[in-house]
């Protein structure tokens, strides 16, 4: 019995609280893809609200600590925040590379490399919303001792926005007119048109700022090919000692951070590579390590774990990260050649409604939540959660979102397609046959094992892969088999944006942004999907300055990929969901950020 255990008993019920923070399931009966009405929303957190302040840190010394020890079974690849593909990237570079602000674990900004947050009423943000003004921390130096400026943010901004460099940060960036150095310690960003979004551009982990002087060379086409991806320096409380990507980064404290006191630890050790069950076992029962990343583990293997263990933590909170199905609206088919996963070939069966709906309609997610997920994370149809202004409940009337074998079936006899003698369906010389990836992880695995079954019974052939996670999120150009290039009908993964800021999560389905060779296939819409409607009514969020209408806008924007299929949630995980050691020390949970956000606070 649980209440037997009492550890157990904790984890579960906190698990079970997180699940009810995180309440959106979903079922779409329209048969196009218009947005719905959304239901009048209520007030989004208000832009002008306080900022979160600093958390309050115990006293530090200065390299007191001896090897902080890091494990990501995701190895990180590149250490360029702009370049990056995968959170093990974007959360390994955070220990170097910072933005002005975060966003803290209540989701409204900390200033980390600004003097303060610009807001309506300090003035920082002019009243017509077309400017914001950051005045930055003096006396901040680079890693190698050189002065931090307002130039060097102004290069950030150069360099991210230049199209080819083609950064995955490039959206964060978007809508801005220009980017000035007012002195050397104010910028000023001015946007385009009124932008109600400001806390976007150089804040949270896309928000990385990086050394004009290193990087003035490496802009555009050359961006790839800089040294500096793999050893940048920063202002962050570490610097890079030794990388071998795909394995290992070592840092040492950096001896010029600008708070004294801090770092607490002279080196930490980044490791990639195992399981997300063996990583819990370093944490949770063998103590190898101090924390340990994305306990991607079925529930009760992971409370068995840390009850038996008694040497670490679980650390979870409710965050907005979706385990999704995307949905390739390009054709992946090698015989294409260079032509593969382009946008301008269109996949021969998942470009029609009735056949992506029927998919979705075969997918079983009440049962990949509750036997896999348990109190980690609930079923739902949403691709926007974490905040109930925002958090659909039109879905819930969608036939798309309700498992349905028979609906499914019918809908795709009435697109045409038939099944043959082998149970597998055909329309002319196309026969329903699909690739279905995902990275090398215990869970996942049973997740496309569920889906297969699902898909099975409507007469669909589907071939599973299962990728290694150093290569699936890998950020090279030169990566076949990474989440970017999508060289498969389906792929499956999770992530999540730091609200109240929608406008990057949303961003990525819009026509501007679709991966392609001619951009290393590093910009962020993968499913190459292109919808002129969708891309109308992001263009009217964009614009919209009310917080209330603009909430119920990312409602309709929701509704309308989940009516397109342009996705198949599945479930709404907690986050970060890791596992800390019990003396480890300064850790303060974060679902709207990295989980490094305040790593120059921890200690033991």
């Amino acid at each position: 019995m649980l209440h037997k255990n009492p550890l157990l008993f904790r984890l579960m019920t906190a698990f079970l609280v997180m699940g009810v923070l995180l309440s959106a399931c979903a079922t779409p009966t329209t048969e196009a893809p218009k947005p719905t009405e959304a239901p009048k929303a209520t007030a989004a957190p208000a832009a002008t609200a306080a900022p979160t302040a600093a958390p309050t840190a115990i006293p530090l010394t200065r390299g007191k600590g001896g090897t902080l020890k890091i494990l990501y079974w995701q190895a990180p690849t590149i250490l360029n925040r702009h370049l990056a593909v995968g959170t093990k990237d974007a959360d390994s570079s955070r220990l170097v590379l910072e933005p002005l602000a975060a966003f803290g674990p209540d989701a409204k900004p900390v200033a980390v490399l600004a003097a303060e947050v610009p807001t309506l009423d300090n003035g920082g943000v002019s009243k017509d919303l077309m400017t914001i003004t950051w005045k930055l921390k003096q006396g901040v130096k680079w890693s190698d001792g050189s002065d931090f400026s307002a130039d060097d943010v102004v290069f950030t901004y150069d360099y991210a926005s230049n199209k080819d460099t083609a950064a995955t940060t490039a959206a964060n960036y978007n809508n801005i007119a220009k980017v000035e150095a007012l002195d050397k310690n104010t910028v000023k960003v001015t946007w385009k048109s009124p932008n109600p979004s400001y806390y976007v551009a150089f804040v949270a982990s896309g928000g990385a700022i990086i050394q004009k002087k290193q990087f003035a060379d490496w802009v555009g086409a050359k961006a790839k090919d800089a040294p500096g991806n793999l050893k940048p320096i920063g202002t962050g409380p570490y610097k890079i000692r030794e990388f071998k990507p795909g394995d290992v980064v070592v840092y040492d404290m950096n001896e010029n951070y600008r708070d004294p006191t801090k770092p607490f630890f002279k080196e930490v050790q980044f490791k990639g590579g195992g399981d997300a069950t063996t990583a819990a076992r370093a944490v949770f029962q063998t103590g190898d390590f101090d924390y340990a990343w994305n306990l991607q583990i079925e529930a009760a293997v992971l409370a068995q774990l840390i009850t038996t263990g008694g040497k670490g933590e679980h650390v979870a909170v409710p965050s907005n990260s979706i385990e999704r199905i995307m949905v390739n609206f390009a054709n992946p088919d090698p015989a294409l050649g260079d032509k593969r996963s382009e946008p301008d070939q269109k996949h021969p069966f998942l470009s029609d409604l009735k056949v992506r709906q029927a998919f979705a309609m075969a997918v079983d997610r009440k049962t990949i939540a509750e036997q896999l997920y348990g109190p980690q994370g609930k079923a739902t149809c949403n691709y926007i959660v974490g905040a109930a202004d925002v958090t659909s409940t039109n879905t819930d009337k969608m036939d798309v979102c309700t498992y349905n074998i028979d609906k499914a079936n019918a809908l795709l006899e009435e697109a045409g397609w038939k099944k043959g003698a082998d149970g597998i369906r055909a329309k002319g010389n196309v026969k329903m046959s699909v690739v279905f990836q995902t990275s090398v992880n215990a869970a996942r695995q049973k997740q496309q094992e569920i889906v297969k079954a699902g898909w099975e019974k409507i007469g669909v052939k589907v071939e599973l892969k299962a990728i290694p996670a150093t290569v699936y999120f890998d950020s090279s150009a030169a990566q076949p088999d990474n989440i970017n290039h999508f060289y498969a009908d389906f792929q499956m993964y999770a992530n999540s944006v730091a609200p109240p800021e929608r406008t990057p999560d949303l961003e990525l389905w819009t026509t501007p942004f679709i991966a392609q060779k001619a951009n290393q296939w590093r910009l962020t819409n993968l499913n190459r999907y292109s919808n002129p409607e969708f891309d109308k009514l992001f263009d009217q969020y964009l614009k919209e300055i009310d917080p209330v209408k603009r909430a119920a806008l990312v409602i309709k924007l929701n509704d309308f990929l989940i009516a397109d299929v342009a996705l198949i949630p599945l479930v709404a995980r907690a986050g970060p969901n890791s596992g800390r050691a019990k003396d480890l020390k300064g850790v303060l949970p974060n679902a709207w950020d990295s989980e490094m956000w305040n790593i120059a606070d921890w200690s033991k």
